[in-house]
Parts: structure tokens; C-alpha cells; sequence
């Protein structure tokens, strides 16, 4: 939970809003298929429905800065690096603008990929 305080009072925002805006803009993302499920028991990841896409997203605050890291399922084909950069600028620049808070890190973490049949 990020508290910032100004002249007026305080503002609270609570790290699944984080989860949520980082979510929605890694969905935006050319290659992406969705969100992993960050607990996975015995090595196995399942892509998580648009309604718990923030359960793939943890976010980690020390003071006003931010970590974020993204549990994502790519699609085949595509190049690893380039689409995790590209995930790693849109959610850095979303949740910058949008809460005004300092982006760190984030850190893309590829749980598997996508073959369509």
C-alpha cells in the first residue's frame, strides 16, 4: 500500500490497483497471452481469465518507489527479449502516469509460451 500525503490530506493506493493498471497494460503488449498464476504448484502455470489478471502481477514498494514483477505466458514465435521490453516500457510508463509514483523495476518473468494449434 502506497500512502502519499500533500497539503489536502492523504492519498492511499492500494498495490492491487498497481497490480491492475500493470496488468491491463502488459495485456496491450504485441505477443503477450496473458497472466501466469505467480503460486504455481509443481511447476505448472495456468493463464489466469481478465477478471484475475492482477493475481500474476506483484508489486513490492519501498517508500514511493516501485518493483513490479509480471508473470506472463508469450505467444510462440515471437522474440523473447523484445516483447519483455516492450512489457517493461508500457507497464513503467502506465503506472508512472497514472499514479505518479516512481517506477524501479520491472521485471518480466516468461512462465511459458503459447502454441496455437
Amino acid at each position: 500500500m502506497i500512502k502519499i500525503e500533500n497539503d489536502l490530506g492523504k492519498i492511499v493506493i492500494d498495490n492491487n490497483v498497481i497490480s491492475t493498471i500493470a496488468g491491463l497494460s502488459a495485456m496491450e503488449s504485441y505477443g503477450i497471452v496473458g497472466m501466469a498464476s505467480k503460486n504455481a504448484k509443481d511447476g505448472l502455470f495456468e493463464l489466469l481469465k481478465w477478471d484475475y489478471m492482477s493475481k500474476g502481477v506483484n508489486v513490492n514498494s519501498d517508500n514511493d518507489n516501485l518493483t513490479i514483477d509480471l508473470h506472463v505466458i508469450l505467444e510462440f514465435g515471437v522474440k523473447i527479449s523484445v516483447v519483455a521490453s516492450n512489457i517493461m516500457d508500457k507497464v513503467k510508463f502506465s503506472v508512472e502516469n497514472l499514479t505518479g509514483l516512481k517506477v524501479d523495476k520491472v521485471n518480466v518473468l516468461v512462465q511459458g509460451i503459447r502454441v496455437e494449434k
